[in-house]
């Protein structure tokens, strides 16, 4: 079993910025990638940023382009989460997750494909 604990969510204007972190503890050895996803009332879950174990490689959605880094601290296995530009659209519960997969859809993430996650933690933007 992973445990995932995340914090860092939060209230902020519309171009605002915040930094989440997810820190990962029991038996992490076997996972090979993590990241995140977000859940707006109302909406399907969608995947924003996953890492892989050696740091090497990051995917992120559209949206999260060019305005939101992922990027992890192995030594203390935390993930982190770089949200810049928020905009009001990016109101939702940001969760942690972490997969253990061989392989891994290749065009988007897909969250069905990661089959650990944490509490979440809410991040509300407002305009």
């Amino acid at each position: 079993q992973v445990q995932l604990v995340e914090s860092g969510g939060g209230s902020v204007q519309a171009g605002g910025s915040l930094r989440l972190s997810c820190v990962a503890s029991g038996h992490t050895y076997r996972r090979n990638r993590m990241g995140w996803f977000r859940q707006a009332p109302g909406k399907e879950r969608e995947g924003v940023a996953v890492i892989n174990s050696s740091g090497l490689n990051t995917y992120y959605a559209d949206f999260a382009k060019g305005r939101f880094t992922i990027s992890q601290d192995k030594a203390k296995n935390t993930v982190y989460l770089q949200m810049n530009s928020l905009k009001p659209e990016d109101t939702a519960m940001y969760y942690c997750m972490t997969g253990d997969r061989a392989y891994y859809s290749a065009a988007t993430i897909v969250v069905d494909e990661y089959n650990g996650w944490g509490q979440g933690t809410q991040v509300t933007v407002s305009s």
